[in-house]
């Protein structure tokens, strides 16, 4: 019987395990655990998804999308776009809502870290169409704030961010927080 299920195991092991890096052309970041990966997936909301509350057009950019992968049906978290900045990938999928498409980016799958289906998006398509790089987070945040002018990167002069930081202070913790934390470490 112990055979039996380790033939068993073994045979279903290579179902649960694909390999989405055939036709990559993802480049590495060097994170930890990343693989290149290539796949077909639904633009999905992710509320929608779990909740069954499901706003037109994936909550018009406001809301956090996702990718339910065609091959296998699992939900791919691409928390992150194809550009250095701190920015998700929202943007990028957006105009993609509902729609079948094809991603190329890195896959982050480790227990240990507690990360699984984590996708960084690098390059987003209409199957067989162009592909398009994942970089519209910036284009569209400075449309969005038009009055964020100055130098620096967009998170320094992001209008919530600072009115979260003027009310809660940097740390989140309360201005009198911040003001020892500073005093002690600086």
């Amino acid at each position: 019987m112990k055979r039996l299920s380790l033939a068993l195991a073994l045979l279903a092991s290579p179902a649960l395990a694909q390999d989405f890096s055939a036709g990559s052309t993802a480049k590495p970041w060097n994170l930890y655990a990343e693989q290149p990966a290539f796949f077909e997936a639904k633009v999905v909301d992710l509320l929608c998804e779990l909740t069954g509350d499901c706003p037109a057009d994936c909550g018009a950019g406001k809301r956090q999308l996702g990718l339910l992968r065609s091959a296998d049906n699992v939900m791919v978290l691409p928390l992150k776009n194809g550009q250095p900045v701190f920015s998700g990938a929202a943007a990028d999928l957006a105009p993609y809502c509902g729609q079948t498409v094809e991603v190329d980016g890195l896959l982050i799958d480790d227990p240990d870290l507690g990360a699984k289906h984590v996708y960084q998006v690098q390059m987003i398509r209409l199957p067989g169409g162009e592909w398009e790089k994942a970089n519209r987070f910036t284009k569209v945040w400075e449309e969005e704030n038009p009055e964020a002018t100055g130098k620096g990167p967009w998170f320094r002069r992001d209008p919530r961010i600072l009115d979260h930081i003027e009310d809660k202070g940097y740390l989140g913790l309360g201005l009198e927080t911040d003001e020892a934390f500073i005093k002690e470490w600086f």
